[in-house]
């Protein structure tokens, strides 16, 4: 189980990316950690949404994310989401039971109501598998090396 909060500041670098820098801070797994971050939001050809960010943390390890999505439109409120994810570590992390090299993957699948632009609720599905050492890891501890997940939760901008 992972739990995070982020706050990123975003400025515009071109028409349709944006840099993104601010702080990660862990709750989950114990202990909580503090990260440095920067990153990128960018809209790709072919209207596909890629993020990127790379992390360091207090004791000095370096972790990074890339996150892809397209939004399916079914009908004008109506959207299908299929999400892919890879988190990497440029070492091991012991302590949070993280491996070096890619380290987990996450496929997805969201379906989403938007009551307004900004407000919309969403339902999906979530298969995450833990790869490399950090499968090893998670077997040593007694757990799956994969999972699949139920997923709820509400959008808001503004």
């Amino acid at each position: 189980e992972r739990a995070e909060l982020q706050a990123l500041y975003a400025r515009a670098i071109g028409p349709f990316t944006d840099f993104q820098a601010g702080i990660r801070y862990d709750f989950k797994p114990n202990p909580s950690r503090v990260y440095a971050t920067v990153g990128f939001e960018s809209l790709a050809p072919g209207f596909f949404d890629v993020e990127g960010a790379l992390f360091l943390s207090s004791k000095g390890d370096v972790l990074g994310r890339v996150e892809g999505y397209y939004d399916q439109r079914i009908t004008q409120r109506l959207i299908l989401q299929p999400r892919l994810e890879a988190e990497f570590a440029a070492q091991d992390v012991p302590e949070d039971r993280i491996g070096s090299g890619l380290s987990d993957l996450e496929l997805g699948l969201r379906l989403r109501y938007e009551v307004k632009r900004e407000f919309a609720p969403y339902i999906g599905v979530s298969y995450e598998r833990r790869v490399g050492r950090s499968a090893r890891f998670a077997r040593e501890d007694g757990e799956d090396a994969s999972s699949t997940s139920l997923v709820l939760g509400i959008r808001t901008w503004f």
